[in-house]
């Protein structure tokens, strides 16, 4: 009987182990940094502080609902090869049950695709995947907590993002 019991835990824990071997947006983006030839950084809400008091209480609630932003990129620099193993892993891991597809787009030769996860009044994550074979690919994620994609693009009309509205004063440092 010792010996059935010891198979059965020892058959479930090999198991276990095999069967979580599922990529997750996150381990991607956590393994890119470490890859050479990727751009990665990460924008804490802090950096969109509003600066003025022209902006309404609706609209400042919606920006304080963004908690980070991930960025990582892979500019083209003749690597086609590994540009499309990247965006290979990416559309495997975004086909997945967890991320929802809201719209997709071309922008001046690049194929943009948005999804979100969570409920559609109440969005956890949006993601924004962009590809083009002579540009890279890239992904960012907005983190937040109860983003409602509605409100979102009325504070985008709401909050001027040139400077004056928002301190992008942070940003500097991302352009050295």
């Amino acid at each position: 009987m010792k010996k059935i019991t010891t198979l059965v835990v020892a058959f479930i824990l090999i198991f276990s182990f095999t069967s979580c071997k599922e990529d997750s947006l996150q381990s991607y983006l956590v393994k890119s940094q470490e890859k050479s030839g990727f751009i990665t950084f990460d924008v804490p809400a802090s950096i969109f502080q509003i600066k003025t008091d022209a902006v309404s209480a609706e609209s400042q609630a919606t920006l304080n609902s963004i908690k980070k932003v991930n960025v990582v990129a892979l500019p083209f620099k003749d690597n086609a090869t590994e540009i499309e193993a990247e965006k290979a892993q990416l559309v495997k891991i975004l086909s997945g049950k967890t991320y929802k597809s809201i719209m997709r787009f071309n922008q001046k030769g690049m194929k943009v695709s948005m999804y979100y996860s969570g409920k559609e009044d109440a969005i956890n994550e949006v993601i924004m995947f962009g590809y083009a074979s002579d540009k890279g690919v890239g992904i960012a994620r907005i983190l937040g907590d109860g983003m409602n994609p509605a409100k979102i693009v009325k504070m985008m009309g709401d909050v001027k993002f040139d400077g004056s509205g928002v301190n992008l004063e942070q940003f500097k440092l991302l352009m050295k």
